[in-house]
């Protein structure tokens, strides 16, 4: 009997960030798009992809991939659903235009815009509140022992699920180390980190369907040195050009199923 880890898709997500202007970013939606029709593996299920562009261009992307299974969402979130909060655009409103993910905690949030540890766990928790799936980014910000980086990134995983309604979360370990980089973190220490990750959120009930994927300098190549070690990556710059988004998903499609 094949086990519940190998019988999840392989999941692909790709964050914008603010790199492209509005044309640009509605270019890339649409030539992803008419990736996404033509592959077997995304419309099948084997592999779940999932797009975050910026605000702006979240009603381009929910018409680009209309009718395909890909998953399109956020790249932050209100804690409140609704209220004098100037800027900032909540989970409730997320998910009535059809968005479907959202990131919270990413290094880059943490660190240039303050988002605590509490606030992230508030975050997510308006996220499964309003019917999202957050996609939980975790990660050390130094370089630390394979061992301190568990440590880290399990007390991040507990403060952030502590007070949030059961629901399944996408948990991308994103050493900030790797971020921006030239080279991913070495794929052993992945390995051990995203395995301790798996076996801590099955400590959690209400979880089931939570996948743990591995971001910071992905592309080409990495998805098919991790194998089933990783349930899949989260794509930054890497995947700007949609012809290398294209070869991850050529790697995840030929990963290994048992």
């Amino acid at each position: 009997m094949l086990s519940a880890l190998v019988s999840r898709p392989v999941v692909i997500g790709v964050s914008l960030k603010m790199y492209f202007g509005h044309a640009q970013g509605r270019q890339w939606l649409a030539r992803v798009a008419d990736i996404a029709r033509g592959r077997s593996e995304i419309l099948n299920g084997t592999v779940e992809l999932f797009v975050i562009p910026g605000y702006l261009q979240i009603p381009a992307a929910l018409d680009a991939f209309a009718g395909t299974p890909v998953r399109v969402g956020a790249q932050d979130v209100a804690v409140e659903d609704r209220g004098p909060y100037t800027g900032e655009v909540s989970a409730a409103e997320l998910a009535e235009i059809g968005a479907t993910v959202v990131e919270v905690g990413h290094a880059e949030r943490r660190r240039l815009f303050g988002d605590t540890d509490l606030i992230v766990a508030a975050k997510l928790a308006a996220a499964i509140r309003d019917g999202l799936t957050p996609v939980l980014c975790v990660g050390e910000t130094t370089r630390v022992s394979t061992a301190v980086a568990v440590a880290i990134v399990e007390r991040q995983l507990r403060s952030a699920l502590a007070t949030a309604a059961a629901g399944a979360v996408i948990v991308a370990y994103e050493p900030a180390t790797a971020i921006g980089a030239t080279m991913p973190a070495d794929t052993s220490h992945i390995a051990v980190v995203v395995d301790a990750l798996r076996a801590r959120l099955s400590e959690f009930p209400g979880r089931g369907g939570s996948t743990v994927v591995y971001g910071g300098s992905a592309g080409p190549g990495l998805m098919t040195e991790l194998g089933n070690r990783v349930d899949g990556l989260f794509l930054g710059r890497l995947a700007h050009d949609p012809a290398a988004l294209e070869q991850v998903l050529d790697e995840a499609a030929l990963r290994p199923r048992s």
